[in-house]
């Protein structure tokens, strides 16, 4: 077994507020809850890597391609000028959700993976050259790696990778000093997707601007779970997924501030993103339409929209006591039982809990839980750093959004108890 396995300090157990919302209310809104699989009542909890939808953005989805269906920024026909307006509407949405100065600092991509991507290979390969530096964590996805191990590569800068300790928590004395006048791009997450950890950023971003270097947050876990301001936290880019936050695959969005975005080359060539083009010259449009070439996911933008119209009617607040509660819960729950080891317990946590049982593949466990209607993680979680880390091969992985009640924590409890008992 590995080293770094530590006994969790649980604390006395809390009551769930009964005034934060009535969950099986919430649950309605979802119709995916109510199927059953292998027999069994479905048990979702794999919301870290993509959350379920509630009916709001479904019906987006299906009333735009019934009655709005159009290209933007094209034509001056009804359809055309409709369907813009509920794209721009969208990015005014988010926009106003992480509190960005400007709709031109919105810029829609597929997600977080080409967000993180965009500003590597536009801004990394316009102000890296050989000598400098960018800075990573021990615990990023592998979204926040290789896009900087590429670019690091073709600039001959040099990636450095701050430490974690055993609690999964950065160690903040080791990330100073990794910072110097060589640094010149911090690419950091703030929630961790396989350890919950949730970064002190406000801290770390203003400890990476002290040496002037340009910071990207990785915010693919948070949007779900947090309320972001990107002027207090002072980023010079965030990157987050629609997904992870009830709304459709395929969309997403990258924050840059307006004076790092005009000073960027263009990502991608082609339609929408010019302003004219000759053979001899191509010049090119203004922000946000100058990093958004072709035709983009309309209705992916739409349905992201209503997603953040749904967590902003419940509200960040009692999202955020609901999943602490249910942190806390599955905590003391699958620390109660033997030979069940939590990897992750850092001081600030977001609501996950990665974990391995003594002599059980994660994998086998997956399995047998599928069996019973759960849907849990198990891997690397695209986060082999951090098993090297802990010198594990895989985790199995319970991550909890706003529908998921303690009801089923303790149905993932007896799952476990049915796994063990099979092995032994």
């Amino acid at each position: 077994m590995s080293e770094f396995f530590k006994e969790r300090v649980v604390s006395e157990p809390v009551a769930c507020p009964i005034d934060v919302y009535d969950v099986e209310l919430i649950r309605e809104d979802f119709p995916i809850l109510s199927r059953r699989v292998h027999g069994n009542k479905l048990i979702y909890l794999d919301n870290a890597a993509t959350a379920q939808k509630p009916e709001i953005v479904i019906d987006a989805v299906s009333e735009y391609y019934g009655s709005q269906n159009a290209n933007i920024h094209r034509g001056v026909h009804f359809l055309s000028e409709l369907a813009s307006g509920l794209y721009e509407e969208a990015r005014s949405k988010i926009r106003s959700l992480i509190n960005a100065k400007s709709d031109k600092e919105i810029i829609f991509t597929r997600g977080t993976t080409e967000s993180i991507n965009l500003v590597a290979f536009s801004y990394g390969r316009a102000n890296l050259k050989a000598g400098d530096e960018v800075l990573i964590t021990t615990m990023e996805h592998h979204s926040n790696i290789v896009p900087w191990q590429l670019i690091c590569e073709q600039t001959g800068a040099k990636l450095r990778v701050a430490p974690i300790d055993d609690n999964g928590d950065v160690i903040f004395e080791a990330y100073q000093k990794l910072l110097s006048e060589k640094t010149k791009i911090v690419a950091m997450v703030h929630i961790s997707n396989a350890l919950g950890t949730i970064n002190p950023i406000k801290k770390m971003i203003e400890a990476a601007h002290s040496v002037d270097a340009a910071v990207l947050i990785d915010g693919a876990q948070s949007t779900a779970h947090v309320s972001i301001d990107v002027q207090s936290l002072d980023c010079d880019f965030m990157a987050f997924s629609g997904h992870k936050m009830y709304g459709p695959t395929g969309i997403g969005a990258l924050y840059g501030k307006q004076e790092f975005l005009e000073a960027m080359p263009p990502y991608q060539g082609g339609g929408d993103m010019i302003n004219s083009v000759s053979f001899e010259k191509t010049t090119y449009a203004e922000l946000p339409y100058k990093f958004e070439a072709g035709t983009p996911n309309i209705v992916g933008a739409i349905g992201l929209g209503r997603a953040i119209d749904y967590i902003q009617k419940i509200g960040y607040a009692k999202i955020g006591q609901h999943h602490d509660f249910l942190l806390h819960y599955a905590h003391q729950a699958l620390s109660a039982i033997d030979k069940v080891h939590i990897i992750g317990n850092a001081r600030n946590k977001a609501s996950l809990v990665s974990f391995v049982l003594e002599g059980i593949h994660p994998h086998d466990i997956g399995t047998i839980l599928d069996q019973n209607g759960i849907a849990v993680r198990t891997g690397h979680h695209c986060a082999q750093p951090v098993m090297e880390r802990f010198k594990l091969p895989a985790t199995t992985r319970a991550s909890f959004a706003l529908y998921n009640t303690k009801e089923e924590i303790d149905r993932l409890v007896e799952g476990i108890y049915g796994v063990i008992k099979i092995f032994s």
